[in-house]
């Protein structure tokens, strides 16, 4: 969950004034009552206290000097030496500050090994501190935006990917809404509005990161409704899919290419095609396999289209899945069967996003 800019900038200024509170009475809180024994003076206890609240504002100013002015302008730009060679007007007006604080407000001899102790040492901790945060947030932001172009761009390929699988997809359609309507066929209307309902599915479900299990099942089984239409004389097609749990999702247009493969090579010869496609999701495991006969002595003439679809998909799967699906394709016998074994996502994993 993100917050809002306002919110987040809100927090950080709390953070930062929480953190300086701490740092700033943290000597008070190791040492309560050492000081006050020793002195046993109440004006020279007030004197040393606003000394003290002087270094500690100069120490608060170089910080931010250097986080927001120094590092971003020197640092970032590679000015290694013109940044230490700054560093040294910075430091003389942090002594020229210290010395009139401590004549000023705690008159007494200018102690030089205590302003070494008491408040160079501590300038050179908070500019460390200062630089090693300001780089580390710096890394952190880089990486956090190279992660979001990372993304950006895996949703902008996905989107390619998955707008080639469509029309493809619809080109075979289409066809076969021809053919039917030359026949006369009566099964044209029927068609035409399975097709119409695929055409929904396509053009706003597919818009989602994950749909139903059930959903895709139901588009697979339009598409080769329309198929058979087609090819009820050619092709003999065996479907079993076990009944699984509506909860599960799925990536939209994911399992399509590989049942529109087997029509487009398992079709077409002399001798009847039989295809068989079979799909169980058992605890939150799918395995989605289709088998098809082909000929492999018949040489076909392949379109510009051969072979994007299932191209698409495993780009897909590696891109969506990696390590976590897999895929076996075995071409042999005059059998083309693929097997595909992945994790399944249930539907609470997004009703709340």
């Amino acid at each position: 969950m993100k917050l809002p800019l306002l919110i987040k900038k809100r927090i950080t200024i709390l953070v930062h004034i929480a953190s300086w509170l701490l740092l700033f009475f943290l000597p008070f809180l190791l040492h309560p009552g050492q000081d006050r024994v020793a002195r046993r003076n109440t004006a020279v206890e007030e004197a040393y206290f606003r000394q003290y609240l002087c270094n500690f504002l100069c120490w608060i100013a170089l910080y931010y000097f250097n986080a927001n002015f120094l590092i971003p302008r020197l640092i970032y730009n590679r000015r290694y030496l013109t940044y230490f060679l700054s560093l040294i007007p910075v430091f003389l007006v942090l002594f020229l500050v210290n010395w009139l604080s401590s004549f000023l407000l705690h008159p007494s001899p200018y102690n030089l090994p205590g302003f070494i102790a008491f408040f160079f040492l501590p300038c050179i901790f908070f500019l460390s501190s200062s630089t090693a945060i300001t780089m580390f947030r710096s890394r952190l932001q880089s990486d956090q935006l190279s992660q979001q172009r990372e993304t950006e761009n895996l949703k902008t390929e996905l989107a390619f990917l998955r707008s080639q699988v469509s029309p493809h997809f619809m080109f075979n359609v289409l066809n076969n809404m021809v053919m039917l309507a030359r026949k006369g066929s009566e099964s044209l209307e029927p068609s035409l509005f399975k097709l119409s309902t695929l055409m929904r599915y396509m053009l706003y479900e597919t818009d989602e990161k994950k749909v139903l299990l059930d959903r895709e099942v139901e588009y697979l089984q339009s598409y080769i409704d329309l198929q058979l239409q087609r090819f009820s004389r050619k092709v003999a097609v065996h479907v079993h899919v076990e009944p699984f749990d509506e909860s599960y999702m799925i990536e939209p247009m994911l399992l399509i290419p590989f049942v529109e493969n087997a029509f487009k090579h398992g079709t077409g010869f002399r001798q009847k095609g039989d295809i068989s496609i079979s799909l169980r999701a058992q605890h939150g495991v799918l395995e989605f396999k289709v088998d098809n006969y082909y000929d492999p002595s018949l040489q076909q003439v392949k379109d510009n289209t051969s072979g994007i679809g299932l191209q698409n998909v495993k780009r897909r799967l590696d891109l969506l899945y990696g390590p976590r699906h897999t895929l076996r394709i075995r071409d042999a016998d005059s059998r083309f069967c693929v097997v595909l074994t992945l994790n399944l996502h249930h539907a609470e994993m997004y009703s709340h996003r």
